[in-house]
C-alpha cells in the first residue's frame, strides 16, 4: 500500500530502458511496419527516427525512487490540479481531491532531473500557493509562465475560463534548445476523449523541442493517456511515464504502441 491506499501495481511494458534501474519487466517494442510512411519531423528539429517508450502503472512517489538521481533530461507533466475536477460524464482524476503527493512527487523529480535542465508543468491556478511551495522546496526556480489560449471556454462562472497555464521551472543554469514565446495558441479542441483533462499534442511539442534536445530522456510522472509522451516520440525523444488509474494506463499503451507499430510521428488526439 501507498501514502495514498493504493496498491502500486508496475505493469510490463513496450520500449527499451532508458536506465540500468528501468530494465526490470521491460518488453521489446511491437514490431514497426516497414512499409508504412513517416510523417514530416516537428519543424524545428531534425528528422528523428520515432523513439521508444517505457510506461510504468503505479504511483510516481513509489516509482521514481527507483530511478538513479539525474536519469531525465526534461520534465513535461500535467499532475491533478486539486480542484477535485468531474467532467460531464463523470469522469475524474485520481488524487484531484488532495495534495498529499504535491511534494513527495516534485522532490523525487526534482532529484532525478539532470543537472542544468528544466521542468514544464501544468497546474491548478487557484491553487498557485500549495504548487509553488512544492516546486520551491524540492529546489526549483521559477523561469517562466506559459499561457495557452482557448477558442472555447472550458467553463463559465465569474468569467469564462479560456486558457491554461505552465510554469517552467528550472534546475540550475540550463539554456532552451530554442527560445520560444510564452503564448501558445491551444488550438483545436481535444474533445477529452482519451482523458478528462486531455492536452492537445500541439502546445506539447514546442515545449518539447524548447527545452530538451533530439535524443532527450523525457518524464511525465502523469502521464493520463500520454499525450506528453506521444508528442516526445514524435521529436525522437526516448519517453517515460507513470500513471496510477489502470484504465488511463491502458489507454496509454494502446496509443503509444499504436504509434510505433504505424511508425508515425502524427497522432490523432482523438484517439
Amino acid at each position: 500500500m501507498n501514502l495514498f491506499g493504493h496498491h502500486t501495481v508496475v505493469t510490463p511494458t513496450y520500449g527499451r530502458p532508458l536506465h540500468a534501474a528501468t530494465s526490470t519487466l521491460i518488453a521489446k517494442a511491437p514490431a514497426r511496419n516497414p512499409a508504412a510512411r513517416a510523417d514530416a519531423p516537428a519543424a524545428n528539429d531534425p528528422a528523428p527516427a520515432l523513439a521508444d517508450f517505457d510506461i510504468r502503472q503505479g504511483d510516481c512517489t513509489l516509482l521514481l525512487p527507483q530511478f538513479a538521481d539525474r536519469t531525465f533530461d526534461l520534465v513535461v507533466t500535467d499532475p491533478p490540479y486539486i480542484v477535485g475536477y468531474r467532467d460531464r460524464s463523470g469522469r475524474s482524476v485520481a488524487n484531484d481531491d488532495n495534495d498529499r503527493w504535491l511534494e513527495p512527487a516534485f522532490r523525487e523529480i526534482y532529484r532525478v532531473l539532470a543537472h542544468d535542465a528544466f521542468c514544464v508543468s501544468f497546474y491548478g491556478w487557484n491553487q498557485t500557493d500549495r504548487f509553488f511551495a512544492a516546486w520551491k522546496a524540492a529546489g526549483f526556480r521559477i523561469g517562466g509562465h506559459i499561457t495557452f489560449p482557448k477558442r472555447y471556454s472550458s467553463s463559465v462562472r465569474l468569467v469564462r475560463y479560456q486558457h491554461e497555464s505552465a510554469y517552467l521551472l528550472v534546475k540550475g543554469q540550463p539554456e532552451p534548445a530554442n527560445v520560444i514565446g510564452d503564448v501558445i495558441d491551444w488550438g483545436a479542441y481535444t474533445g477529452n476523449k482519451l482523458h478528462p483533462t486531455q492536452k492537445p499534442v500541439s502546445i506539447l511539442v514546442p515545449l518539447i523541442q524548447a527545452f530538451s534536445k533530439p535524443g532527450a530522456r523525457v518524464l511525465d510522472p502523469f502521464m493520463g493517456s500520454a499525450s506528453t509522451l506521444a508528442a516526445g516520440m514524435m521529436c525522437g525523444r526516448h519517453c517515460t511515464g507513470f500513471e496510477l488509474d489502470k484504465g488511463n494506463f491502458e489507454i496509454a499503451k494502446k496509443r503509444l504502441t499504436r504509434m510505433v507499430q504505424s511508425h508515425s510521428r502524427l497522432v490523432d488526439d482523438a484517439g
